[in-house]
């Protein structure tokens, strides 16, 4: 393993924590933030629902864009606008400030998010080995380090932009420094051509990349579940006292680091499918726990297993994309990370819908269901072979591009 890819992996892993930080940082803050603006409650979604729907139309673009820019170069410039977008979340005044910010937030957000998980799938066929688990364990505990800091801020008082600031000023030089290192991988050759003659030429196929797609819906309707209604679940349903109901999601947020921790040697040992098998079968019992729980401990109980299961499933899901599609893996990404964002949109108005209409408890088995329809997808993520004289296995590719009915 060369110093070159060592230096890259870490670069890579920086990022992840670093956006990891700044969301959490941002989505923690929004009772202040929508002080601070004055934003009524009436229209506080729709400044929500703008950042998600922005991030999908700046994959769009990242799509269209690493057709001539590589992925380091749109990362190393997209990190620093996220990290600047959210400092002027924190410092503006008026109404139209927070939305030049957030808007700018978003459509950095999409190019980031694809930009990074193409470079971790590259990085990953470089290194032969399952490594993609590592760097959503990073973002996991920036995650966990962002929310920590909005607590410090909350609980001293601080205005937002002197919450924010040191943190951007911190995370920014870090990150511009730390992206001279950025690997770019080169696609592998599909039947004699250049990989980006194959993509370009062929087209993705719509019926292999479609069950991804679902599956990363499915991923985030779980996790934008336990992100915004763990605590109102556990205390208007289960009967928590207030302070008991904030725990839920930390301690989500520490099982998903734990489980990115372990889950690369998982994959290694038994193979993505079998481990993404295993995540969907525990994701679904923490949901059932959560429904049928009789009180706010068992109730956490469940969210526990929701960490442990929904962890595995979106870093294998980018990884799955890039192996099936090694001469088009980035435009495959691009792709596929708009179902994050779509996900997202979806989960957090339907269990809220369903929680009104029926109940919470009935609510929480929706997720639980489309959670299972993963099984039914896991063939996706076998890796399919083919043995090289080298001695390396590598993913069979003849297949790409058939058809007319590409993406």
């Amino acid at each position: 393993m060369t110093d070159v890819l060592r230096r890259g992996r870490a670069s890579l892993a920086f990022s992840f924590f670093a956006q990891g930080a700044a969301f959490a940082l941002l989505v923690t803050r929004i009772p202040a933030i929508q002080d601070r603006y004055g934003v009524s409650d009436a229209l506080l979604p729709a400044f929500l629902a703008a950042v998600p729907i922005l991030a999908g139309v700046g994959s769009v673009t990242t799509e269209q864009l690493v057709k001539r820019i590589p992925p380091s170069r749109l990362l190393r410039w997209s990190q620093p606008v996220v990290l600047l977008a959210l400092l002027g979340v924190g410092a503006g005044d008026r109404m139209v400030e927070l939305a030049i910010a957030l808007a700018a937030f978003g459509l950095a957000v999409g190019a980031l998010d694809a930009s990074m998980n193409m470079l971790g799938v590259s990085l990953q066929r470089a290194y032969g080995r399952s490594i993609m688990l590592s760097f959503h364990a990073v973002y996991s505990l920036g995650g966990i380090v962002g929310a920590s800091l909005a607590w410090v801020g909350a609980h001293w008082h601080l205005a937002l932009w002197v919450s924010y600031l040191p943190v951007v000023a911190v995370l920014l030089p870090a990150a511009l420094i730390g992206s001279r290192w950025y690997v770019d991988g080169d696609p592998e050759p599909v039947d004699g051509e250049s990989g980006a003659e194959a993509g370009a030429g062929s087209g993705l196929v719509f019926k292999l990349l479609l069950p991804l797609c679902l599956v990363m819906t499915f991923a985030y309707i779980g996790d934008s579940t336990v992100s915004n209604w763990s605590a109102k679940y556990l205390q208007d349903t289960l009967g928590s006292s207030e302070q008991l109901a904030t725990v839920p999601y930390n301690v989500y947020m520490v099982t998903t680091l734990l489980g990115r921790t372990i889950g690369d040697f998982g994959v290694r040992r038994f193979g993505a499918a079998a481990v993404v098998r295993l995540g969907a079968l525990v994701a679904a019992a923490g949901f059932a726990v959560v429904a049928g729980a009789p009180g706010a401990w068992v109730g956490m109980l469940g969210f526990t297993l929701l960490g442990l299961g929904l962890c595995v499933l979106v870093p294998q899901t980018f990884a799955a994309a890039g192996r099936l599609f090694p001469g088009a893996s980035d435009v495959a990404i691009a792709r596929l990370n708009i179902f994050n964002y779509v996900g997202f949109l979806i989960g957090s108005p339907l269990v809220g819908a369903l929680g009104d209409a029926w109940s919470y408890r009935g609510a929480m088995l929706v997720p639980m269901v489309l959670v299972l329809v993963t099984l039914v997808y896991a063939r996706s993520f076998a890796a399919r072979p083919d043995r090289y004289g080298d001695g390396h296995e590598r993913p069979r590719t003849a297949d790409v591009g058939r058809g007319s009915n590409g993406l």
